[in-house]
């Protein structure tokens, strides 16, 4: 068997910096990180193991008892910053700077009088913070949920790793049923996504099936099992190499592998070890990446 690694992945910048400033923090007993930092089990048992309070995004309403709290790279709302401002709580801001451009966008399309089309998950703690500070708006998860929306002037933006080829099919159809509003589409989607889906589309058409390394709760790697899945190719999202099911790839002469963030690239180095050791190759292409 045959392994053909993805050019492009692994963790993004934003998170890379929110996880050295958790990390790094000189007093963690102090800090509690507002929600999920990364939607991986793995490294957040790690942060718990340094004494930083995580506050389960369900339940980020309560408001830590801790002096400092720690906003994830998924940003909040600025009506969440105010809160816990009155609440006495010292912010620590690891909010991603694209992050940060989707709540600008949103911001500019609403002031302009637009309705705010959000393409993103509708629950997703990003699009639960943009939204937060607008007042009209409708999220758009796919194409089933555009609609003619009975508005002379539409703003779309999208959440910040909304896979490419969704955020275009999506934006066809509101083309398709607003043909006689005036709408302005700023493009919101993070370069770490846009980079990943050209890496997986050329990896495709060079294997049978694909190992997708991320959290089990991580929605970006949800998305790049499904962008497989919708151009015809098998995927199997594993935490880690002990989720690897030989049987699974029985049978297989070649396959690719895929991360998204988050320490992924270390297990997927161990994904790798675990094959060669079954007497596969492996085909490294950005040895840097590694």
């Amino acid at each position: 068997m045959k392994i053909v690694r993805a050019e492009s992945m692994g963790m993004c910048f934003g998170v890379r910096d929110a996880l050295a400033e958790a990390t790094s923090q000189p007093n963690p007993s102090r800090v509690a990180i507002h929600g999920e930092l990364v939607h991986n089990s793995h490294v957040l048992q790690q942060l718990d193991s340094l004494g930083l309070a995580q506050c389960p995004e369900e339940s980020r309403a309560i408001a830590a008892d801790r002096p400092l709290v720690m906003i994830t790279a998924h940003g909040v709302s600025n009506a969440e910053r105010e809160r816990l401002e009155r609440a006495g709580k010292t912010l620590i801001d690891t909010t991603c700077p694209l992050v940060q451009r989707v709540h600008d966008a949103a911001q500019r399309l609403s002031a302009e009088g637009r309705l705010v089309l959000v393409v993103g998950k509708r629950n997703h703690v990003e699009v639960r913070g943009i939204i937060e500070d607008l007042e009209h708006y409708a999220v758009v998860e796919s194409a089933d949920d555009v609609r003619d929306f009975n508005e002379s002037q539409l703003g779309v933006i999208c959440q910040s790793t909304t896979p490419p080829d969704l955020a275009c099919d999506i934006w066809s159809h509101i083309q398709l049923h607003n043909p006689l509003a005036d709408i302005a589409f700023i493009d919101t989607i993070c370069d770490p996504t846009w980079q990943r889906q050209h890496a997986l589309e050329a990896l495709l058409p060079e294997v049978e099936a694909v190992v997708v390394v991320g959290g089990k709760n991580s929605n970006n790697t949800r998305r790049l099992v499904q962008f497989c899945h919708r151009h015809g190719r098998p995927a199997l999202h594993v935490e880690g190499p002990d989720d690897v099911d030989p049987d699974w790839l029985c049978g297989v002469a070649t396959v690719g592998l895929t991360a998204v963030r988050a320490r992924s690239t270390r297990r997927l180095r161990l994904c790798t070890k675990n094959f060669k050791h079954s007497g596969a190759q492996s085909v490294i292409r950005h040895e840097a990446d590694f």
